[in-house]
């Protein structure tokens, strides 16, 4: 995704004349649309006589016949339009929009044609048509936009949802940097950076980051000094992609202006501070957590975004094979041991405790979690959120849930040994302890908590499984087109036992996946089971290889074989397999 590179500099010309008369040439309509409904099988012969029995009387369009009647929906339309005149279609409830590319089709003339600009790729701007039959759109789009155009079709709600919010970024962000640069300049190049009342520039650029991160689904956001430069990335679906490019003298307003909102010392400017921040953007309900650490251009800060309103997973929604799936869902139901999810930052492990927690919970049970912070709230289920300033750490969260009667008990994350011991105290005397911890795999768990000091025995009398996770995105399924694979990624496939193919697929780049090809993500899972053998490996402090060894000859399947699985299955490519899983 190109990022919004800001100031707009004005007549900003990126195509010759020639490619955009090239590029202008409209597509001819191929069959009528009715017909094309009815071979797609969005409806049958009936209704569309009862539809041009309508359109006869009253006239109109016929699609338009076809949603007031209720046979076909506005999605339906948008996809036998694409299909009329040979053009991609785009779902824009999943696409994520460039907000740069609002730079080259003005707002009046998107509003005019019904069209919506959504990415730049190469010299192009791709554009969004909700009527690709109006006469003359095509030739009149492309003259109005600054560089060659490639046309798809969406729905005409989606697009006339979507279409405010694209250019509401770019003009909220552009006037800002102005008032910010003019400020500046009335004061001899400097605004002080406490200055974030409501109507100060770095509080509206703020506010379009956050709804830039809601917009693109994103899981962090990281503002970065770079010495000529503000850059700010969104990771979406496990990568960073730029998102806004904002002037130097806007860092530490910025800066300031998060830390305000997350109660932090905004003029401690060398020291790291973590914070949190409770708010709504565009009717989203955000927990925030807030990071911030010096660096050589100034203050690095990420933004962790929780949104509240984000659905959770059931277990079967989870992507766990069925064999692994059977064998964890029978594991989470005993009444005491524990189950750690292992694996780095942002591999879901605190998603699949939320979906063993759904499983689990009745009016039977008291289940009760300690968590850093609360992620999604569950009404039927006490939850603590830590307070290390308040001394409410794990530990101590932990020992006060133990004094509630519990019968099961989420921790968010062991990450010490004083932790570690109590959860584990607890596991051994009748309760069901879930937690996470950072470690390569499940085996590799194993040795994480007998390197914290945790006794052998104790551990391998408590555990009941170790699940190992990464999450892998998916091919997008709208630009899915067969390549050939490198060939360091082929060797790495059949070195890994990948089984042969004809062919292998992956996205080529669409406007539905921001041209990365790839759209959401899946997860891989492997568990380890606390099986009487594997107390035994365990006790007497055996090598990963012999757990392992093990794990895997009494059912594991590791996370490596899931993976070319995936791969077998062109549900994603070898390169992410390699990006995101190690193997050996």
């Amino acid at each position: 995704m190109e990022p919004l590179d800001l100031p707009i500099e004005e007549g900003e010309v990126a195509a010759s004349v020639e490619s955009m008369a090239e590029a202008a040439e409209a597509p001819l309509p191929q069959g009528r649309i009715g017909e094309i409904l009815v071979e797609t099988g969005a409806i049958d012969a009936e209704q569309l006589d009862a539809a041009l029995d309508v359109q006869e009387r009253e006239g109109g369009r016929l699609g338009e016949k076809l949603i007031e009647l209720g046979h076909v929906t506005s999605v339906d339309l948008a996809r036998g339009l694409a299909a009329q005149y040979g053009l991609p279609y785009v779902d824009l409830a999943r696409a994520a929009m460039d907000s740069k590319a609002a730079e080259d089709l003005p707002k009046a003339s998107a509003m005019e044609f019904h069209a919506i600009p959504l990415s730049r790729h190469g010299d192009a701007t791709t554009v969004a048509l909700a009527d690709p039959a109006k006469p003359g759109v095509f030739a009149a789009v492309q003259r109005s936009s600054a560089r060659p155009v490639k046309f798809v079709v969406a729905a005409a709600d989606q697009l006339d949802d979507a279409l405010e919010g694209v250019y509401e970024a770019s003009t909220a962000v552009s006037d800002a940097v102005r008032i910010f640069e003019a400020r500046a300049t009335e004061r001899g190049g400097q605004v002080q950076a406490e200055e974030v009342d409501a109507n100060a520039p770095a509080v509206q650029v703020v506010n379009t980051i956050l709804s830039l991160a809601i917009r693109d689904r994103a899981s962090d956001v990281h503002i970065e000094p770079m010495g000529d430069r503000v850059r700010v990335r969104n990771r979406t679906d496990g990568a960073l992609h730029e998102v806004l490019s904002l002037p130097q003298g806007m860092a530490q307003a910025l800066v300031s202006r998060i830390k305000i909102m997350a109660d932090m010392n905004i003029v401690e400017r060398r020291r790291p501070q973590d914070g949190q921040i409770a708010t709504v953007v565009d009717g989203n309900e955000l927990d925030i957590r807030v990071s911030t650490t010096s660096t050589q251009y100034g203050e690095k800060t990420v933004l962790r975004i929780l949104d509240k309103a984000r659905a959770l997973y059931d277990l079967a929604d989870l992507g766990m094979p069925e064999e692994t799936s059977a064998v964890y869902s029978e594991l989470i139901r005993s009444p005491y041991g524990m189950v750690v999810c292992a694996g780095p930052t942002g591999s879901g492990k605190t998603t699949t405790l939320y979906a063993s927690l759904m499983a689990i919970n009745s009016d039977e049970i008291n289940v009760m979690t300690v968590e850093d912070p609360v992620e999604y709230s569950f009404p039927t289920i006490n939850q603590i959120s830590i307070h290390e300033q308040a001394g409410v750490t794990f530990a101590a969260g932990l020992r006060s849930i133990l004094r509630q009667d519990p019968d099961a008990i989420l921790v968010g994350e062991i990450r010490d040994v004083e932790t570690a011991r109590i959860a584990i105290q607890a596991a051994l005397t009748g309760h069901l302890v879930l937690s996470t911890i950072h470690a390569t795999d499940a085996t590799s768990a194993l040795h994480r908590f007998l390197d914290m000091g945790i006794e052998s025995f104790l551990l391998a009398s408590s555990i009941l499984a170790v699940v190992g996770q990464r999450l892998i995105r998916r091919n997008c399924e709208e630009c899915l087109a067969p390549y050939e694979p490198p060939a360091e990624d082929l060797a790495f496939y059949e070195r890994a036992g990948g089984k042969p193919k004809d062919q292998f697929l992956h996205g080529v780049g669409c406007p539905a996946c921001s041209g990365t090809g790839y759209t959401g993500r899946i997860g891989v899972y492997e568990v380890l089971r606390g099986t009487d053998e594997m107390r035994d490996l365990v006790v007497r402090n055996a090598t990963l290889d012999e757990i392992r060894t093990l794990a895997t000859s009494q059912g594991m399947v590791p996370m490596r074989e899931q993976a070319l699985r995936l791969v077998e299955d062109d549900v994603t490519t070898i390169a992410e397999v390699v990006r995101t899983i190690y193997i050996v």
